[in-house]
């Protein structure tokens, strides 16, 4: 179909926006009414009911993903509010919005003043992956994958996949229950009680292996997360204390997922393969937090956080190859690790105009599970000469930061600081590091309508010894230094300039660098650099209208080297993205007051280009693109005291190229069967149209 394009809309409304600016007085206020004021009266009722109906002009699981706007036709928009409150301080509420799409949400909630609060949820949001993915395995959404007459086959190219495959609808939808009570007793005391139950359900991608052979396979997704947190609190003038428990429980209701192999069996019993998926798992935690004013200028507070996550689901069979002979040395893992967190805090003020700050907090994860040595199974084929132990990591952190905050004359901010952390590793290459930051930043008010900001910060990370993985087969290269664990130095700065000319317009410009070095790494990552830069204006053109505008770049590099045989250096890497946004929008009201218009256009590009030199020449990889094209438009007209009409335009359009995916057909390469998707391509308009009544 056609469409306008999002700069002539945008144009038509601004020309709309002119042509009512001066033709009407300002808006009439007498009939406004704050719907959300606890206390604008003692006895209020009201209600809202929005009905109409929407139409989405094609289908795009991209489009639709958490918008639940994935298919071409009509929906229902179906929605609402109500609310009481009674004189002796006793409300309720109820409020829904998307009941006609697959995002739909009710919320309620009653209390009384000063007393109790309870709240009930529900919700539902889609998340749609991949649009045109497609399968040849029979069993979708099951955790068992089968295929149909024809295979096993040498090649891609030899399977019958012009008449096996068949549409792979992949994503899945998560349900959300929640309630919540808070209960108010005596002077000092609250208790709350909050339980959660998520609920996802649907298939997501996954990929299974034979040696040199692969295929895409769809997953099941049944998953099943409760939480809940009970806490009790008391606050009064100086001291304020709260206790409270967590826990989490998660629950897979598929454990594995099994397919056959859709090439020949390179030895006898590789048919059929087998994957774990995400097991059971459980965390619990007991949390305090306390807060005491020693003097009118003298603050300390303390948190402390002690928990438990532990996973004893029961092991799969190592393989399902009948002719290897394996024996595991348990049933289940028994995992368990222990977490603990703490935090103390204390702030002064000495005189009006100067706070400092100091803190300690202490954040560690002890790994408690056994180590165990596993027989090495390669997919389904044969059985490794090395066996393999899991390695129970395991860390402690110290984190330490001095600060102090002067607000002096003519609006001059300044902070100064110093940040250390300090990090203690169990069976990792590093042992110990330590970071140390310094930092500063520094406003104020230059002229009557001018402010400006400045910030920098340096860090420093050194270490221990850099050693070699023993527990890793085959082994690293010696001279290979992780990101995380290397020594680097960084540097990031900032400026803002915030500009008010006149009452009517305000101007904002920032810029922020950062520099990272790793100045001892021979083979990782060498360098980083990022640059952003970012602007916002708005404008109050008269009573009734208003214009604002933002844009942003970020531009972000890094450098690393590797090697090929397990030596020095012998190519290089150089990764550049490339983010830019920009946004205007335009909000009016005319008519008096009964007609109320928005405009916003959004822009968005993006790209990654990688260049690998590997001492010959080589091209480069192409460029992984994507752009984004967005216009919304909203109107609402008030036709009388409790009726308005309610509309809403959007329209996008989005593309993008990725190597990865771009032309790569399920026959495209010989011993890898995909699902075929391309990357998002999709240009949607979608049209609501609605009543909405005043009760």
């Amino acid at each position: 179909m056609r469409t306008l394009s999002p700069l002539s809309l945008l144009g038509i409304l601004g020309a709309l926006s002119v042509s009512a600016t001066n033709a009407v007085a300002a808006p009439d206020t007498s009939q406004w009414k704050c719907e959300t004021c606890p206390f604008e009266e003692k006895k209020t009722n009201s209600a809202t009911l929005d009905v109409g109906v929407g139409g989405v002009s094609d289908d795009s699981r991209k489009f639709g993903d958490y918008t639940g706007l994935d298919r071409q036709g009509a929906f229902l928009i179906l929605g609402g509010a109500a609310r009481y409150r009674r004189e002796d301080g006793s409300y309720g509420s109820v409020t829904a919005s998307d009941l006609g799409l697959d995002t739909r949400a009710v919320a309620a909630e009653v209390g009384k003043e000063g007393t109790y609060r309870l709240q009930l949820g529900y919700s539902e949001i889609p998340h749609r992956l991949f649009d045109g993915a497609q399968t040849p395995f029979l069993g979708r959404g099951s955790s068992v994958l089968s295929l149909p007459a024809g295979f096993p086959a040498g090649t891609t190219a030899a399977m019958p996949l012009d008449t096996a495959l068949h549409d792979a609808d992949i994503g899945f939808r998560r349900s959300r229950l929640e309630a919540g009570l808070l209960w108010i007793f005596g002077p000092d005391w609250t208790t709350r009680v909050n339980v959660r139950h998520d609920e996802r359900d649907g298939t997501q991608r996954i990929a299974g292996s034979f040696f040199s052979t692969s295929a895409q396979l769809v997953a099941p997704v049944d998953q099943v997360t409760d939480q809940i947190e009970v806490s009790a609190s008391r606050f009064t003038r100086r001291f304020q204390f709260t206790v409270a428990y967590q826990g989490s429980l998660f629950r897979n209701g598929r454990d594995s997922l099994t397919w056959s192999n859709p090439f020949p069996p390179v030895v006898p019993g590789s048919d059929r393969g087998q994957l774990a998926l995400a097991p059971d798992n459980q965390f619990h935690q007991v949390v305090a937090s306390a807060g005491y004013d020693i003097t009118s200028r003298i603050r300390a507070s303390a948190d402390i956080a002690a928990g438990r996550m532990t996973q004893n689901a029961d092991y799969l069979a190592a393989t399902l190859n009948p002719n290897l002979a394996v024996t595991l040395p348990a049933s289940s893992l028994d995992g368990r690790a222990d977490t603990f967190n703490a935090a103390v805090r204390v702030t002064a003020a000495p005189i009006d105009r100067l706070r400092l700050n100091a803190s300690y907090a202490r954040d560690v994860r002890d790994n408690a599970t056994s180590s165990a040595s596993y027989p090495a199974v390669s997919t389904d084929m044969f059985l490794g000469a090395t066996p393999r132990a899991n390695q129970p990591f395991s860390f402690f952190q110290d984190r330490y930061r001095l600060s102090a905050e002067y607000r002096g004359p003519a609006n001059l901010r300044l902070s100064v600081g110093a940040d250390e952390d300090d990090k203690e590793r169990t069976l990792q290459e590093v042992v110990t590091t330590r970071e140390t930051t310094l930092w500063g930043s520094v406003g104020a008010r230059v002229f009557d309508r001018l402010s400006l900001s400045v910030k920098y910060a340096h860090a420093d990370r050194s270490r221990s010894t850099y050693g070699t993985a023993t527990w890793v087969d085959p082994p690293e290269n010696p001279l290979l230094r992780k990101f995380y664990l290397a020594k680097r130095s960084r540097d990031k700065g900032g400026l803002r300039a915030d500009l008010e000319l006149g009452e009517r317009v305000n101007i904002g410009l920032g810029a922020d660098l950062a520099n990272d070095d790793y100045t001892e790494t021979t083979l990782g990552l060498l360098d980083g650099r990022s640059v952003n830069v970012n602007g916002d204006v708005s404008v109050a053109l008269s009573e009734r209208t208003s214009v604002h505008a933002f844009g942003q770049g970020e531009r972000t590099r890094s450098h690393q080297a590797g090697s090929q045989l397990f030596a020095q250096p012998d190519w290089w890497a150089r990764i550049e993205d490339v983010v830019d946004v920009a946004g205007v929008g335009v909000k009016h009201v005319a008519l008096k007051g009964k007609l109320e218009l928005g405009a916003d256009y959004t822009r968005s590009r993006s790209h990654t280009d990688v260049t690998v030199d590997p001492g010959t020449v080589s091209p480069p990889f192409p460029k992984t693109r994507t752009s984004l094209d967005s216009v919304k438009l909203q109107a609402a007209y008030r036709v009388k005291d409790n009726l308005s009409i309610i509309g809403n335009y959007w329209y996008e359009r989005y593309d993008s190229q990725d190597w990865h995916y771009d032309d790569l057909l399920p026959a495209t390469i010989p011993n890898l069967l995909v699902f075929g998707d391309q990357p998002p391509h999709y240009d949607v308009n979608m049209v609501g149209l609605a009543l909405r009544w005043h009760f």
